[in-house]
């Protein structure tokens, strides 16, 4: 089992197959089909770093974040897949999700070094694995603003690494 703590290197990815067991601690942000689309928008217009909250290293969990605790959404809805890769080129290192993802978004993590992992629907496990939690953007949108929590040791499984996919 591999420990990654945020901010994760590209290099810290490159031994992690598909099947990998990998345990994530540190800050990570969480967000989903209504926020993904605003923060991709923000980094193209080159508003994003006004905020002062760097992407390059970082997780983006798939999920909203409610009283109900944190657990995986669909990553391949549209509004969600469509912007990991603009996100990873912007330097996100790790997409934590579920579901099987296009071909085409399998590709272009190979080609941004990123990676996107599932997490089963645990969200009890995960409610006492998460320290603190902070809205960090996009208030307005209630549990699905950008918020960050602060993880220790977040299980997941490595579903999509270096092109190649644990659901082919």
């Amino acid at each position: 089992m591999t420990e990654l703590t945020t901010p994760i290197s590209r290099e810290a990815l490159e031994g992690l197959h598909v099947g990998d067991m990998i345990l994530i601690s540190g800050d990570i942000l969480c967000g989903r089909d209504a926020v993904l689309p605003r923060l991709v928008r923000e980094c193209k217009e080159n508003r994003w770093q006004e905020r002062g909250i760097p992407l390059s290293g970082q997780v983006i969990f798939h999920t909203a974040v409610s009283p109900a605790g944190v657990g995986p959404t669909s990553s391949n809805k549209v509004e969600i897949e469509e912007s990991i890769l603009p996100l990873s080129e912007q330097g996100v290192a790790v997409h934590l999700g579920k579901g099987k993802l296009k071909p085409e978004t399998v590709a272009s993590l190979a080609r941004t070094g990123a990676i996107f992992a599932v997490i089963p629907p645990v969200t009890a496990l995960l409610g006492q694995k998460t320290k603190s939690i902070q809205c960090i953007a996009f208030e307005e949108l209630g549990m699905e603003a950008l918020w960050r929590i602060r993880a220790e040791k977040f299980p997941a499984i490595v579903a999509v690494a270096h092109g190649r996919c644990i659901y082919d």
